[in-house]
């Protein structure tokens, strides 16, 4: 597909935008004003400048990344109109930042390579154990932690006892993370598969070839737990496990990991309140519907009354789900557009994340094919995480849906995950 399709299909995500919010609207009853407006242009600048920069910079990167993650944004963003008009015009405002951080992003790989990340592996992994760590930092600080919903993973930026903004910086330090192992890992490949010890039936590398990693995972994970965000620190131990399988080609990678994550969770649900109340919603939402069960059940109830088709934007009433702007809101755009939406939906993620595979595999060399891997690791996993909680195949774990979810960091985050992948897919093609 060339450039100029690109650019057509941006330009489609953004009419789409702006006329799901028109539908809102007129839903209400109200004629479209100034929103509509306003989101069809920042929806178009957002991705227009990224489209401008991958020409400059990634004119060979693969010309499907930018549209599938507009399309998703667009539905998200229009989703969350409805919802809260209020947290749209803040998504809208994050859209635009996220789009200037990955344009500085493309620019700065652009001038010099992902060779840069290749070449200050350990100032990542120290920078990711930082923003792990940030909110831990006293709440009354300027600049401090603050716990919502049981978990301390946010940070908040306050002037005069007032918040001006507030993120989370692991969604950073998951990308920070990635950027480490991939490194590492490409460095220690071959002692990774050929210096191995045998363990019973199962042979796993040489333990010293390993440590550094351990050691890294081990205290990013026990930070994770100390703020009660168990669902990034499951994220980051089945990514951790992925990529370890993708450098060695050992199947026991995955499956020890599998292992560790149902151990992780079993014990989280034993250790913390919070995620016993997720397993108890999980597994028997109605012996305790308005409490635990309220949420997971009216989730259940919008995917039930979407139907084929769904209600129609406006016309439901995802507004009862507890939190669906963030955590439920794949369940509000099932219930709107039904069965057909949601499935469009998750076709689109999977396009997604089978093109950043696609990059991995026509990567030549190991450290971009292992950076590209894990990169589209990262959105597929979280994307498994929260739909199957959403849809009660999994507890839900917290997780933002990429691209859709209301979230700040979440979304710049995602959006200078894709512009890394743009980078490698222009490199390989090269």
């Amino acid at each position: 597909m060339s450039r100029n399709a690109e650019a057509a299909l941006l330009a489609g995500a953004a009419v789409l935008a702006a006329l799901g919010v028109s539908i809102v609207r007129a839903a209400g009853g109200d004629t479209p004003d100034a929103q509509t407006a306003l989101t069809f242009l920042v929806v178009g600048l957002a991705f227009g400048s990224l489209h401008l920069a991958f020409r400059q910079w990634a004119p060979n990167a693969s010309s499907y990344l930018l549209p599938l993650a507009a399309l998703i944004t667009a539905v998200g963003l229009v989703e969350i109109f409805r919802l809260d008009p209020r947290a749209a015009t803040l998504q809208r405002w994050w859209l635009l930042i996220a789009a200037g951080f990955g344009i500085a992003t493309l620019a700065v790989l652009g001038r010099f390579g992902t060779d840069l990340l290749l070449r200050y592996r350990y100032l990542f992994l120290t920078a990711a154990l930082v923003t792990f760590m940030l909110p831990l930092l006293p709440s009354n600080w300027a600049l401090g932690g603050v716990e919502v919903n049981g978990s301390r993973l946010w940070l908040q930026l306050r002037l005069f006892d007032t918040t001006i903004v507030r993120f989370q910086p692991a969604e950073f330090g998951k990308l920070l993370l990635v950027v480490f192992l991939a490194s590492y890992l490409a460095s220690r490949q071959p002692a990774l598969v050929s210096m191995t010890r045998k363990v019973g039936p199962i042979v796993i590398p040489e333990p010293r070839q390993l440590f550094p990693l351990v050691v890294a995972w081990a205290a990013s994970f026990i930070v994770l737990v100390y703020q009660r965000d168990l669902g990034a620190s499951l994220l980051l131990l089945a990514v951790f496990a992925s990529m370890l399988y993708a450098a060695s080609g050992r199947v026991a990678y995955p499956l020890v990991g599998g292992g560790m994550f149902l151990a992780g969770t079993l014990a989280a649900a034993q250790m913390f309140d919070h995620v016993q109340r997720r397993f108890d919603a999980w597994l028997r939402p109605w012996d305790d519907f308005a409490d635990t069960g309220f949420q997971i059940g009216q989730s259940l109830f919008a995917l039930g009354s979407g139907s084929l088709t769904g209600s129609g934007l406006g016309l439901g009433r995802p507004d009862v789900i507890p939190s669906a702007t963030t955590d439920f809101v794949f369940a509000a755009v099932a219930e709107e557009t039904g069965l057909a939406g949601s499935v469009a939906i998750v076709a689109a993620y999977a396009l997604l994340v089978a093109v950043g595979f696609g990059i991995a595999l026509q990567a030549r060399d190991p450290y971009r094919k292992l950076l590209a891997a894990g990169l589209t690791t990262v959105i597929g996993i979280q994307t498994i995480l929260i739909v199957g909680g959403v849809i009660r195949l999994l507890p839900l774990t917290g997780i933002a849906l990429p691209f859709m979810s209301y979230g700040g960091s979440a979304l710049v985050a995602n959006v200078i995950a894709v512009v890394v992948l743009a980078r490698i897919s222009h490199e390989v093609s090269t």
